[in-house]
């Protein structure tokens, strides 16, 4: 039998990814909630349909095209966000080769936190380390510069925008179809990636501790 699209649960120190569950409904309805303001291309249910949208990703899942993931603040022990695999490409042998992560959101309070750099890490440092994929992709609406900036800081590479590539989420923009901008990491890039996103992530470690003395 080849590759099954199956997330462990992936434990860093802001973050733990747990693959996403009912049991997640409730933190996952305050977090969409919070301040919608920057979820203007994003597909993030309102509180009211947490429950169906959970539904529509184990439904995806059951089809061995994604693996949805909460994102549970470790210092709370509230799911913030989700997050996820998605649309894994296999050889002729049914060996993965590479896959894409994305329906990626967070809280606005969990926005800014390093949580965001370190689920990527954890979630780029299982598909090259051990799947043993060759690419990791990433994409955004061509328009969301908030999220092209927050690919590129955890280190993909921009390839190019696809036109009418993708359903767009905008509000307004039912059944219509979005340019979509392109980005990724590579096999060869990764060990330099990895070094960058440890730095990072250490410095925020730093930081943290640093405020924690002096309040």
């Amino acid at each position: 039998m080849g590759f099954q699209l199956e997330g462990p649960v992936l434990e860093g120190e802001r973050v733990r990814l747990e693959p996403l569950d009912h049991r997640h409904a409730a933190d996952l309805a305050v977090a969409a909630e919070e301040d919608r303001g920057s979820y203007g291309f994003t597909w993030v249910p309102r509180a009211a349909e947490v429950g169906r949208y959970i539904d529509a990703q184990l439904a995806r899942a059951a089809t061995g095209r994604l693996a949805p993931y909460a994102q549970v603040a470790t210092a709370s022990g509230r799911a913030v966000g989700a997050t996820a695999y998605r649309d894994p490409r296999l050889t002729p042998g049914g060996e993965l080769y590479a896959v894409e992560v994305g329906f990626t959101w967070l809280a606005a309070s969990a926005q800014g936190t390093g949580l965001n750099t370190e689920s990527k890490y954890l979630l780029f440092r299982h598909a090259f380390e051990e799947w043993g994929v060759a690419r990791v992709d990433l994409k955004t609406d061509a328009r969301n510069s908030r999220s092209r900036a927050a690919i590129e800081s955890v280190g993909a590479s921009f390839e190019g925008v696809l036109r009418n590539w993708s359903q767009s989420w905008a509000p307004g923009e039912e059944g219509r179809l979005r340019d979509s901008a392109i980005f990724s990491i590579t096999a060869a890039e990764w060990p330099e990636r990895r070094v960058r996103l440890e730095r990072r992530l250490s410095r925020g470690r730093a930081a943290t501790r640093a405020v924690d003395v002096t309040a």
